[in-house]
């Protein structure tokens, strides 16, 4: 499908798409009606919240990001961080445990502080924040297990991703040990809370459980400061800090990043930053006498404790110049106080340890650096690095700050009243940092020297020379503050000496870091007098890694001056009888090679010029051009939209160049026109045939049942597809057209061959997309009738049970359901006008058939929570009947054919409005007994008075409109449907 070669075109374009975009969201928000609040009896949590309260932000309204919350969205978007960003927070609780009364205390929570019910969006591609309406109830999970499995469940939920676009920033599992022992675990994700934060959420959920279960609290909570006060109050004063970022400029000037000893093992090419945990036990004493020097030095236990660890780092490198960041905080005033949010920020203190300093020499140096620093502590870091550009990395593209230094106090914990309170460590499973030094003070009786650290990036064995190193300079430090710190240990890893097998002649670091690879039999590296060094390497299997690969290996774990121009691959050796490499009869070494050049090469510099503004040469460096994360996320999604390939922002950050960036995408190209041609059927000529229709999302789980029921009935179709799963559509009568809903020409071209439009699919999360898809579509569309797949979401929450078809929307309408509101109100203003044919919104609620697409969403969607519960024959907690004034709670639900036969009616007969597509609905408690039974487990089935989030429906649809086609069919009742998607194996997990 085509695309647009020209940047300046494609920026009006898009710049065109936005403003469409917001006129057609105005145009909505005038013409629709919100019913009523409701009359019936509910908690206090469940009430209307449009009209925003003292301190609340307004719903609608999007706030920028804090520089600190831009950190967290960037490291998301980029991918790879595991659960390093997620915060649990278990506490054991002794003693009587109302959960219900816990559940209450924690949605009031939710409802005081805005911050934890907030979705982060993107608006003119920048992130900004919203604050949803409170919640009904927040749901709390209870788990009955005894205490050996208590740890694994702990760790998989604290590792459970967040969706920060749906506004799920905090979680809660209840472990239930026993009658009166219970583990409570809440799980934030880090962009809505920090350190401080923790304090005032173990302070007000007491306050707030007390309350629930009728005591008296401490005092009476005052209304919380919002987030996104102080949000505003940062982006406002960000053009003010121009001074203080020069100084930072200057402070920084010529730093480079720690140079760590490199594993012995080349870092697998993954995001994944594995965590893991050094530590040696101090001397009850140390920390008291550390605290004594710091007094008569002037300086605090952490300027102490930061002193060894700068002493530590200089061993372990052998650098006099060092970096190490310590955390900072935003944090000030009485207008903060009690502040939920992110308002942490990292300072990197530089410090010269040349010339053999003492330990209270070094102290005051380091005192003083440390002071330095947090003078400038409102200044984001995140604007420190951009203002240092390519300087904020050292010359292999290592972050300026890749190690840090902490005191750990004793933690928070949970203390409510009538219990005993313990604190439950749940270490994370991924690292930030490179490496980490602690002074642990969590037991003050049992003192500790810890280092976390990167697995990938820091071996075993150096971690525990590090350790050891920290512990024995605290206990120097504290014994005699005159001694010098102890001379420089021997040469590191990455210094070893050469090994029997591999010549001296050839310990070029090219060869040692092949040689490490454990696919890698053999390497050597030719350095002629002109010109740049090339490697070659012999592979233990032919199935092993490209020379591609290898070089892009070299490139993360080399200094740049020893990466080969290139890696060839032999089948052998060729070696002298003495044994060393033969050079001479070696493959002659490659010329320079030519820059890239092809569509994929051409993108990729169009790209990086569009998102740099500057045309880079094949081999110029993203960072040197002014490259950081934001830039990497702007031009992975430019490449990925533009050539239809998978491309995260981590790519682009590990490529750096557009020569290697080129070949990624050639190989990843390669890779999908082989698995294409594995599966896809014989080549059939295309031409548009009378009657066409054009089914988006042909391969999801709603369109693969469209196109299928279309083709019975002897229509020709043209199926959209992404370029990743176009193959897989094989149905005679079917042609394929490669695309998705970024592609806009794309799909201008589409609806304009076709003369009916089905229009199924959906990005789900980005709302944008979707909108401006739809209004491509129907400004293109120019004959014959348009039915759009929509959701019974856009209904919201309606005050009466029954829904009829075409109600006006009731607040809260999730932000999918107002998108679904918003794509509806583009196509019916249309239809009819301009040649068009009729127009019909089809909503639908939970989709349920024989596709893989709609297994996943059984497992892991809006029912996920239910379903893994009865598959793993955990307790269920369901509402009771009657809770809140509701009779009857459970989810309508449509078999997938019987929307694809609704669908195909419209496309004869019109409803030119909205209909409803429903074959049923089920309460919760006979999903849970059907769920049991065909999975063939005993779950223990409980009726309470909370009302789980994710069970909070209560509705019934009508559907008198399309009731014929809705008609079910054999094998259409709940039954099978549910027993085809459970027993059929689950497809892989990625």
């Amino acid at each position: 499908m085509s695309t647009d070669a020209d940047s300046a075109t494609h920026d009006r374009r898009q710049q065109l798409q936005r403003e469409l975009l917001r006129r057609a969201r105005a145009g909505t928000a005038r013409g629709t009606t919100t019913a009523g609040p409701a009359t019936g009896a509910g908690t206090g949590t469940g009430r209307d919240d449009r009209t925003p309260r003292p301190g609340c932000v307004p719903p609608a309204e999007c706030v920028p990001l804090s520089r600190a919350q831009r950190r967290m969205w960037l490291m998301e978007r980029l991918g790879g961080t595991g659960d390093s960003y997620h915060v649990p927070f278990a506490t054991r609780v002794r003693g009587p445990f109302d959960v219900a009364a816990f559940a209450t205390a924690l949605t009031s929570l939710v409802a005081r502080h805005a911050i934890l019910r907030t979705r982060y969006t993107e608006h003119d591609g920048e992130p900004c924040q919203e604050v949803l309406p409170i919640p009904r109830t927040v749901p709390v999970h209870v788990v009955d297990t005894d205490e050996a499995q208590a740890p694994e469940l702990l760790r998989r939920e604290t590792a459970r991703p967040f969706d920060l676009a749906a506004g799920d920033c905090v979680r809660a599992l209840v472990l239930r040990h026993g009658p009166q022992d219970h583990t409570l675990l809440l799980t934030f994700h880090h962009i809505a809370v920090d350190g401080a934060s923790l304090e005032t959420v173990a302070g007000e959920l007491a306050d707030l459980y007390t309350t629930a279960t009728g005591g008296t609290p401490r005092q009476a909570l005052a209304p919380a400061p919002q987030y996104a006060d102080h949000a505003r109050r940062e982006h406002e004063a960000l053009s003010g800090f121009e001074e203080e970022l020069e100084r930072w400029s200057e402070l920084l000037a010529d730093a480079e990043p720690p140079r760590l000893p490199r594993p012995a093992a080349p870092a697998p090419h993954t995001a994944e930053r594995p965590a893991a945990v050094r530590t040696v036990p101090l001397a009850p004493t140390v920390p008291d006498a550390l605290r004594t020097l710091g007094a008569q030095r002037q300086a605090t236990l952490f300027a102490v404790s930061l002193t060894a660890a700068f002493a530590a780092l200089h061993r372990l490198t052998g650098a006099d110049d060092l970096v190490i960041g310590v955390a900072g905080t935003h944090r000030s005033g009485t207008a903060m106080r009690g502040l939920v949010g992110l308002c942490v920020n990292t300072l990197p203190v530089r410090v010269d340890l040349s010339g053999a300093p003492s330990f209270t020499q070094l102290l005051r140096r380091v005192s003083d650096a440390l002071l330095e620093a947090q003078q400038y502590r409102h200044i984001p870091f995140d604007l420190v690095l951009e203002r240092l550009g390519a300087g904020a990395r050292g010359a292999d593209g290592t972050a300026l700050v890749r190690v840090t230094s902490d005191v750990l106090g004793e933690p928070t914990v949970l203390r409510l009243p009538g219990t005993s309170a313990h604190y439950v460590d749940l270490p994370s499973d991924g690292a930030k940092f490179n490496l980490s030094y602690g002074l642990d003070l969590a037991d003050p009786a049992r003192p500790r020297a810890l280092v976390q650290y990167d697995a990938h990036a820091l071996d075993d064995t150096a971690a525990e020379t590090a350790v050891r190193d920290f512990a024995a300079l605290l206990h120097a430090m504290a014994a005699d503050p005159e001694l010098t710190p102890d001379p420089l240990p021997a040469a590191g890893p990455q210094d070893a000496s050469p090994g029997p097998s591999s010549p001296a002649r050839d310990r070029h670091p090219a060869v040692a870091a092949l040689c490490a690879h454990p696919m890698v039999a053999d390497a050597t590296v030719v350095r002629p007098e002109h010109g740049p060094a090339v490697a070659y390497a012999v592979l233990k299997d032919s199935a092993g890694p490209s020379g591609h690969e290898l070089l892009g290996l070299l490139r993360r774990t080399l200094a740049p001056e020893a990466v080969p121009a290139a890696v060839t691959l032999l089948d052998a050796m060729p070696r002298t009888a003495a044994g060393p490499a033969d050079h001479a009869r070696l493959p002659g070494r490659p010329s320079t090679p030519d820059a890239p050049s092809g569509p994929r090469a051409q993108a990729v510099t169009e790209a990086f010029t569009a998102v740099l503004g500057h045309r880079p040469s094949p081999d110029e460096d993203f960072f040197a051009l002014g490259g950081h994360s934001l830039k990497a996320v702007q031009l992975a999604e430019r490449l990925r939209t533009d050539l239809g390939l998978p491309l995260t922002g981590l790519d682009v950050l590990q490529a750096r160049t557009p020569r290697a960036l080129t070949a990624l995408l050639d190989e990843r190209a390669a890779r999908q026109s082989a698995a294409k041609a594995a599966s896809r059927p014989a080549a059939r000529s295309r031409h548009v045939r009378p009657g066409t229709v054009l089914v988006t999302g042909a391969t999801g789980g709603v369109g693969a049942f469209v196109v299928r029921e279309l083709a019975a009935r002897g229509r020709p179709v043209l199926a959209l597809a992404r370029p990743e799963s176009a193959h897989l559509i094989a149905t005679d009568g079917v042609d394929v057209i490669e695309g998705d809903l970024t592609d806009l020409a794309g799909l201008r071209d589409a609806v304009a061959q076709a003369d009916a439009v089905v229009h199924a699919a959906c990005t789900f999360t980005r709302h944008e997309v979707d909108l401006a898809a739809m209004e491509t579509m129907v400004d293109a569309w120019r004959r014959g009738p348009f039915v759009f797949v929509s959701s019974v979401d856009a209904y919201g929450h309606p005050a009466t049970d029954r829904v009829a078809e075409e109600s006006a929307p009731h607040e809260p309408v999730s932000p999918y359901g107002k998108a679904k509101l918003d794509c509806e109100a583009v196509l019916l203003r249309a239809a009819g006008t301009e040649g068009r044919g009729g127009a019909s919104s089809v909503r639908s609620p939970i989709v349920w058939g024989a596709h893989d697409r709609l297994r996943e969403q059984l497992r892991w969607g809006a029912l996920g929570t239910l379903y893994q519960a009865a598959e793993h024959g955990r307790p269920i907690e369901l509402p009771r009947p009657s809770t809140g004034g509701h009779a009857w709670y459970g989810a309508a639900w449509v078999h997938a054919a019987a929307l694809a036969r609704a669908v195909a009616e419209c496309l004869d007969r019109p409803v030119h409005g909205v209909a409803n597509a429903c074959s049923g609905h089920v309460s919760w408690h006979d999903l849970a007994h059907d769920l049991t039974e065909l999975l063939g487990t005993r779950a223990d089935l409980r009726e309470t008075d909370a009302v789980p989030r994710d069970l909070d429906h209560r509705w019934h649809y009508d559907s008198t409109r399309l009731a014929r086609p809705l008609r079910p069919r054999r094998g259409e009742d709940r039954r099978t449907v549910l027993a085809e998607m459970i027993t059929a194996p689950p497809p892989p997990r990625v």
